[in-house]
């Protein structure tokens, strides 16, 4: 059976430019794959340009989004970087600077993962929080525990939602919990395991994997040389495979990694080991220099940028616009528990706000390398940025003949119940385009999960707005 969306959608383009398309038709396949597209089709014409494609009644599925103004289809939101197992931390901790941050709050909750009915539990709510927030696709780090992050593989493809996950690589120097076993030797060998295992799950109806590994060093500064050494040489061996680790985050753990490896670029060290690649995905990249720089587009590298978690631990703020004219991809990421929000909306806020502050701080020569970042360009982040930082860009990101439908609903009348939004109906004028724009910025800046209505992921469809029972 074919789907038939019609009505408002939103389908982001450049980084400074997005279509708002009032009366757009998408047509998805049983495969969840999009069909076709037409841009522009009046109400009295609908019937006769589906007939024209072939298709008559008992074919499809029309999904009419223009019979309620207000309403509309975006890209799915990507979450380029998060601990699942930090979940339980939400809120917790701001007091704090990241390393004390780590040790306090974070090591502590991280080790009752070994127990896997409490993983079971904690993961499962994870995740339901993930794709009610709008989040189609996450890469997810996890602990250094097997049983526990295999069951998280298995919650995210029940679930259906897309996914990176890996587990921790951690081994120097680190608290042993529970009697596990940190060595180089075991931390390879539990990464090994988890990518056989999310490689067996079923695949989408696409024939595609939902779900990928991802090669996870934490930080080069939380692995031994040993343990970096052989996550090059498993990397090497699977040239495909996804990597993701922290870099550049904070001053004090910069300086510590710097003088241990005796370098002075921060990026050089994944790169030294064979970890940096173009499907390397860089977390924070606040305190980066030329050399960073040098490296990351050398090897064409992504970058996560966590604006939320890096104003909650005081850690910086990342120079997105400069980083951008250095060609560099990059997405956007809630980095949960540093980022004490799980939604891509509030990191867009914080993102629009982090760049407004290095705006006003620059100096006359620097304005146009710290400039704010306008609408077009954090919807672009937030959807096909994120795709590109994932290796992706060629099946979601944006809505293109061929790619899959991950998509939301949006909602942004009053009967949703959130307070911050002034409900398109208590304002709207004759102009289609400039009031789905208007709407486009009113859920960007002041949505949440009460205006998302459905979440798509390679065409089904299965959340509603409120999380919880």
């Amino acid at each position: 059976m074919i789907n038939i969306y019609f009505g408002p959608t939103v389908n982001p383009q450049t980084l400074t430019h997005y279509l708002a398309l009032p009366r757009c038709l998408i047509a998805v396949g049983s495969d969840g794959n999009i069909i076709w597209i037409e841009d522009d089709v009046d109400d009295a014409a609908l019937q006769s340009t589906v007939v024209n494609h072939g298709l008559k009644d008992g074919d499809y599925t029309l999904v009419n989004l223009s019979l309620n103004s207000g309403e509309f289809l975006i890209p799915g939101l990507i979450d380029t970087h998060t601990h699942a197992s930090q979940f339980p931390n939400l809120g917790v901790g701001g007091d704090y600077e990241l390393l004390e941050w780590v040790s306090k709050c974070v090591i502590p909750v991280e080790h009752k993962f070994h127990d896997l009915r409490y993983a079971e539990k904690a993961y499962r709510d994870v995740v339901e929080r993930m794709i009610a927030s709008g989040a189609t696709t996450t890469c997810y780090y996890t602990t250094s525990h097997l049983p526990s992050t295999i069951r998280l593989s298995d919650i995210v493809r029940d679930k259906g939602q897309r996914a990176f996950i890996g587990i921790s690589n951690i081994d120097y120097p680190y608290p042993t919990p529970n009697g596990a076993d940190l060595s180089p030797q075991a931390s390879l060998k539990k990464t090994i395991e988890l990518i056989e295992h999310i490689q067996r799950l079923p695949l989408s109806a696409a024939n595609e994997p939902l779900i990928h590994p991802i090669i996870s060093p934490s930080s080069p500064l939380a692995c031994s040389e040993e343990l970096l050494f052989e996550l090059g040489k498993l990397a090497a061996s699977l040239p495909h495979l996804s990597i993701q680790s922290h870099v550049s985050e904070n001053r004090q753990d910069i300086e510590a990694a710097l003088k241990r490896f005796q370098t002075d670029s921060y990026v050089e060290i994944l790169d030294r080991f064979g970890l940096l690649r173009s499907n390397t995905i860089l977390g924070h990249c606040i305190w980066l220099n030329e050399k960073d720089i040098s490296f990351i587009t050398k090897r064409d590298a992504r970058v996560s940028h966590c604006p939320t978690s890096n104003f909650n631990l005081t850690s910086g703020i990342a120079r997105v616009s400069w980083l951008l004219d250095h060609g560099i991809k990059i997405g956007l990421a809630t980095d949960v528990s540093g980022g004490y929000n799980p939604s891509i909306l509030n990191v867009i806020q914080m993102a629009s706000t982090a760049s407004k502050v290095l705006a006003l701080q620059a100096s006359a020569e620097d304005k146009s390398t710290n400039r704010k970042l306008p609408v077009a360009t954090l919807l672009y982040l937030a959807t096909k940025g994120g795709a590109e930082v994932c290796n992706l860009d060629d099946r979601i990101g944006s809505f293109e003949v061929g790619k899959a439908f991950d998509a939301l609903h949006v909602n942004i009348r009053r009967e949703t119940g959130n307070p911050a939004i002034w409900g398109h109906d208590l304002d709207e004028d004759e102009n289609a385009e400039e009031n789905l724009r208007r709407w486009l910025e009113r859920f960007l800046f002041c949505g949440d999960n009460r205006n998302v209505s459905t979440v798509y992921v390679q065409g089904r469809g299965h959340w509603r707005s409120r999380y919880g029972p």
